[in-house]
């Protein structure tokens, strides 16, 4: 989700960052606690009593439907923060937050937040400022999946990913039912638009892989809107 201090366009999630120096601030002292793959640090409706901070790995933060439907919210990378929102209001978690690999992160709980965000106030309006942003991103996203098809959708998400977690030649590991639980949409809509761009020569696939090969034509679709 989008940084409070990133430069980047709003057109992608972003991972949920502050500033460095406020990230090393707020976690100063915090012994490093190294999470496998497949942990759960959280799980969506849990009581909410602490924050992370991502030092290492790749967390995935999902929401599940009351029958078990799942969608990717996002993923949080290296120096993002995880559980923000239930550690400052104090409510039940509001997704699921799972490690994708290997992790090391770092943590507080919520007493000892709030004295860290009481002590130093360029941290409030840091937490602040990036509450603002991920709120922005999410009125974004309810306006893609509103005026936009499943391709622009489709398009943004793998430009995303690409820049955050493709390999040095440029592959993604990621599943189309992977996609499909980024998008909310169904595997076989995601089967169906990236056969179709790989035989027009703009990504090419794998099992468990999509590499973008065409970034400019990618770019159109993912600001086409819906003329339907």
């Amino acid at each position: 989700m989008p940084s409070a201090s990133s430069n980047e366009s709003d057109e992608s999630p972003l991972p949920a960052r502050i500033a460095a120096d406020l990230f090393d601030l707020l976690f100063t002292g915090c012994k490093p606690e190294r999470h496998a793959a497949g942990q759960h640090l959280f799980v969506q409706e849990d009581p909410s009593d602490r924050i992370y901070g991502v030092i290492g790995g790749t967390v995935e933060i999902s929401l599940y439907s009351p029958g078990g439907q799942k969608l990717v919210a996002n993923m949080e990378l290296s120096r993002s923060l995880v559980g923000e929102i239930g550690a400052l209001d104090g409510r039940p978690r509001t997704a699921t937050a799972i490690c994708l690999t290997d992790c090391e992160l770092v943590s507080l709980s919520r007493a000892q937040l709030f004295d860290r965000l009481e002590k130093h106030p360029p941290l409030a309006r840091a937490m602040i400022a990036l509450l603002c942003a991920r709120l922005r991103w999410v009125s974004g996203e309810m306006g893609d999946m509103a005026f936009f098809a499943i391709e622009a959708r489709l398009a943004k998400r793998l430009a995303f990913l690409s820049g955050v977690l493709s390999d040095p030649s440029g592959w993604v590991a990621i599943s189309q039912a992977e996609l499909a639980e980024f998008l909310g949409a169904t595997r076989e809509s995601v089967n169906k638009t990236l056969n179709d761009w790989r035989a027009r020569k703009i990504i090419d696939l794998k099992r468990g892989g999509v590499r973008i090969v065409n970034a400019g034509a990618l770019r159109h679709i993912a600001s086409s809107q819906d003329d339907e």
